[in-house]
C-alpha cells in the first residue's frame, strides 16, 4: 500500500493539518509540530492534542501515515557544545511533541560541520545526540534525512547515512526519509540509474531502514549539491522515476510526501501518483 501526501499547514493549530490533507485527497502527510524558524513554542494544548487525534482518526490518518519535520534551525553535530545542546534540548522537545500527538516518526536533518570540525566528528557528534534524545523519549522513531549536500550538511552520501545508523543503540527507532530532490543534487542518478542507486541504498543502508519518503523534482542539475524543489515532472528528474517509485514494492507502507513549489497543484500531483499505483 502506498501513503501519499503533501507536507500541509498546521497554521491554527496541529489539529487543522489531517483536515487540510484530506482536502488535497492525501493519504498521508507531513506537519511541523510547531513553528520551524522558531526555538522555542509553546506547549501544545490538550484540546488541540484531542483535536488532533480525533480529526486524524475521522480522516483515517493512523500514525504511520504522517511523518512531522522538525524544526530548520536544530543543528546535532553543531561544533559548538552549547549550540549543539541547544539544538538537542528542542529536538527533544520535538520527540515529546509527537509522543504526545500519537505519532510514532519524526524527520530530521542530520546536521553541519559549519567547516570548523572534520565530517567524521561532526558525524559522531550527531549520533551522540540521537542516542541522548532517544534516551530522553519513548515511541517515536527518529528518521534522518538524506540531504542535498549543499553548503556544510552531511548526510548526503548513502554511507553517512549508514554510519550514523551503526552508531545508534536503539535500531527499533532509527529510520531514514530519502528525498528524491536531494539525493538527484548530491549525485545519485534516479533519472537515469533508478535500479543502480535503489540497490546501493538497499546494499549500504537497507530498505528496513526506510521509514518516510519526500517526493520532489529538482531545479538543481544532477550532482549541483543545490536545495531546490521544483513541481513533479516540471525539474531535472522528470515523471518517469516517480512512477518507478509507485511500482516499486520495496517502497510500501510508509508515508510518501510532496514538498514541491506549487500546493496549488497538489491534489493534481497526488491523483497522478495513486494512478501510477493503479496501472
Amino acid at each position: 500500500m502506498k501513503y501519499i501526501g503533501a507536507h500541509v499547514s498546521a497554521a491554527g493549530g496541529v489539529e487543522n493539518a489531517p483536515i487540510r490533507a484530506h482536502e488535497i485527497g492525501a493519504t498521508a502527510f507531513a506537519l511541523f509540530t510547531k513553528n520551524q524558524r522558531q526555538w522555542v513554542a509553546k506547549p501544545l494544548t490538550e484540546k488541540s492534542i484531542e483535536q488532533f487525534k480525533a480529526n486524524c482518526e475521522r480522516y483515517g490518518y493512523t500514525a504511520k501515515q504522517i511523518l512531522p519535520h522538525d524544526s530548520y534551525l536544530i543543528n546535532l553535530g553543531h561544533p559548538d557544545v552549547d549550540k549543539r545542546q541547544k539544538s538537542l534540548d528542542a529536538f527533544i522537545d520535538e520527540l515529546q511533541r509527537c509522543q504526545q500527538l500519537g505519532i510514532s516518526l519524526l524527520n530530521f536533518h542530520p546536521g553541519s560541520h559549519l567547516r570548523e570540525i572534520s565530517e567524521q566528528q561532526c558525524l559522531d557528534y550527531i549520533a551522540e545526540s540521537i542516542n541522548f534524545a532517544l534516551e530522553q523519549t519513548q515511541g517515536v522513531t527518529a528518521v534522518i534525512e538524506n540531504t542535498a549536500g549543499q553548503g556544510s550538511n552531511l548526510g548526503y552520501q548513502h554511507e553517512q547515512l549508514a554510519y550514523l545508523i551503526d552508531k545508534v543503540e536503539d535500531k527499533t527507532r532509527i529510520g531514514v526519509c530519502f528525498d528524491t530532490c536531494h539525493a538527484y543534487a548530491a549525485g545519485y542518478d534516479l533519472k537515469n540509474d533508478y535500479d543502480g542507486v535503489m540497490h546501493d541504498f538497499s546494499d549500504v543502508v537497507g530498505f528496513e531502514y526506510l521509514k518516510g519518503m519526500h517526493l520532489n523534482d529538482s531545479k538543481a542539475k544532477l550532482g549541483q549539491k543545490l536545495d531546490r524543489h521544483h513541481s513533479l515532472g516540471e525539474g531535472e528528474i522528470g515523471w518517469e522515476v516517480f512512477k518507478k517509485i509507485m511500482r516499486d514494492p520495496r517502497i510500501d507502507e510508509i508515508p510518501m510526501t510532496l514538498e514541491t513549489i506549487d500546493p496549488q497543484i497538489w491534489p493534481q500531483e497526488i491523483a497522478q501518483l495513486k494512478s501510477y499505483c493503479q496501472d
